[in-house]
C-alpha cells in the first residue's frame, strides 16, 4: 500500500479510530527511538554527550533533578 493509499484511508477513518490509530503510530515511533536511542548508547555515539554532561554536572552547571 502506497502513502497516498493509506493517507486516503485516513481520512476515511471514524474520529474514534483515528484516535487509536494516532496512539498506534506514536506507540511505534516511540519504540523505534528507544531502540536507536539503546543502539547509539551501545556503540559509544554518546559517550561524548555522557562525558560533557557529567563534567557540567562536577562544576555545577547541570544539576541534579530535585528529589521528589
Amino acid at each position: 500500500m502506497s502513502l497516498v493509499e493509506l493517507k486516503t484511508a485516513v481520512e476515511e477513518l471514524s474520529p474514534k479510530e483515528l484516535t487509536e490509530l494516532a496512539a498506534f503510530i506514536r506507540e511505534r515511533d516511540n519504540g523505534a527511538w528507544d531502540a536507536q536511542i539503546e543502539t547509539d548508547s551501545a556503540s559509544g555515539k554518546l559517550d561524548a554527550l555522557f562525558h560533557e554532561a557529567e563534567e557540567e554536572r562536577e562544576s555545577g552547571v547541570l544539576r541534579d533533578w530535585p528529589a521528589e
